[in-house]
């Protein structure tokens, strides 16, 4: 599947990614450019006249011209173990340079092997041998239901990719998810279901790992002109207890929310895994005036408006004044069991990170157990 419509894969985590842990941890060949560019996350760049001893700089990775038989390729540690749904192959800027076919494989190992060590694992086709074009993210459907650690990228016979994407669904093993995590963190399993605005920046920025580094590292919406609020939903990696919220608006200074409110659900029977994103605000939006909100704090919908397949929605944080460039810590009640949670940003504006930590309930457990189980190689 090359060019034309994104396909909904992209839409999902790249589970390969630099920012959520991935590493390059082979290739056979890097003379030109280096393998890590593959997995890094901004969009591939090119400078026409930058040129180093080897010739030409590029953004992404680039084999040598091969005079013999074979092919290269390069191996990528997952930065999560995931079911993989879609590859892209991004040949940007590799016009009279770029592999004319590769190919993805997948292996499940476990522990840290070194590269030797999964030379001789069994590999498994994602991505059969198949036809890509030169200056495209060529996108793969994959359609594959276990979960993998590392992917091996094959490129026939040499040339370059400026990136690899692999796009999926986090399954994260139940081990590590004992006591209070961050049940929203994208490497436990939580994901965005849905957003009011993404215009700058993709609100799966908010449960990335780590702190923020710069404005561009979190999510920011337009401003908004109109009534109503920004918002965006996300469904936790299991069942919890919550017991604290870190809302962080680190270098959004001129831009950053005047006020925050969290909700939180069960889904109800027939709920769909989001809200229509292009929707006005639900939960929130008319829960009552607030000391300190602003004149049009309260527009939009009332909180229980909606169709029958809409979860029941209860404020576990009422609408609080937040500051520029800080990173909030907040105590939450820890009552109900909780697996779908939402933030109500008023009127608009950018947050950098959003944690929310709780205890695997029972319930919880038992779906992670199951999911774990189910995705096995």
């Amino acid at each position: 599947m090359n060019g034309g419509e994104t396909p909904d894969f992209t839409g999902l985590a790249d589970l390969a990614s630099r920012a959520l842990g991935g590493s390059v941890v082979f290739a056979n060949d890097e003379f030109f450019a280096e393998k890590e560019n593959l997995i890094r996350p901004e969009p591939p760049a090119f400078a026409p006249g930058d040129f180093g001893h080897k010739g030409k700089v590029y953004d992404g990775w680039e084999t040598r011209r091969r005079r013999n038989a074979g092919h290269d390729h390069a191996i990528v540690r997952l930065g999560c173990p995931g079911v993989v749904r879609g590859v892209v192959v991004d040949t940007a800027f590799f016009r009279g340079n770029y592999p004319p076919e590769i190919s993805v494989e997948a292996a499940c190992a476990a522990g840290y092997p070194d590269p030797a060590e999964l030379a001789e694992l069994p590999w498994h086709p994602l991505v059969a041998r198949a036809a890509a074009r030169g200056d495209t993210a060529n996108r793969y459907a994959v359609a594959d239901p276990r979960r993998w650690t590392h992917v091996r990228l094959s490129i026939y016979p040499d040339g370059g990719v400026a990136r690899l994407r692999v796009h999926g669904e986090v399954v994260p093993d139940p081990a590590f998810l004992t006591g209070t995590v961050d049940l929203a963190a994208m490497e436990n399993g939580g994901r965005v279901t849905g957003c009011s605005d993404a215009f700058y920046s993709s609100p799966a920025s908010l449960i990335m790992p780590g702190v923020p580094r710069v404005m561009s590292d979190g999510w920011e919406n337009a401003r908004r002109r109109g009534p109503g609020n920004d918002w965006v939903e996300f469904r936790l990696a299991a069942a919890g207890r919550l017991r604290r919220a870190e809302i962080d608006t680190s270098y959004f200074v001129g831009n950053a929310p005047g006020w925050v409110e969290l909700s939180a659900a069960e889904p109800g029977p027939g709920a769909g895994p989001g809200p229509d994103p292009d929707a006005q605000p639900g939960p929130g939006a008319g829960s009552g005036p607030d000391p300190d909100a602003g004149p049009d704090a309260d527009a939009g919908p009332d909180a229980d408006a909606g169709s029958g397949d809409e979860p029941g929605w209860r404020v576990i944080l009422p609408r609080t004044r937040v500051q520029p460039d800080t990173r909030h810590r907040i105590v939450l009640d820890g009552q109900g069991e909780v697996s779908l949670v939402r933030l109500d940003v008023f009127p608009d504006g950018g947050l950098a990170r959003l944690r929310i930590c709780g205890e695997v309930t029972p319930d919880g457990r038992a779906a992670l157990e199951r999911r774990w189980r189910e995705t096995a190689p």
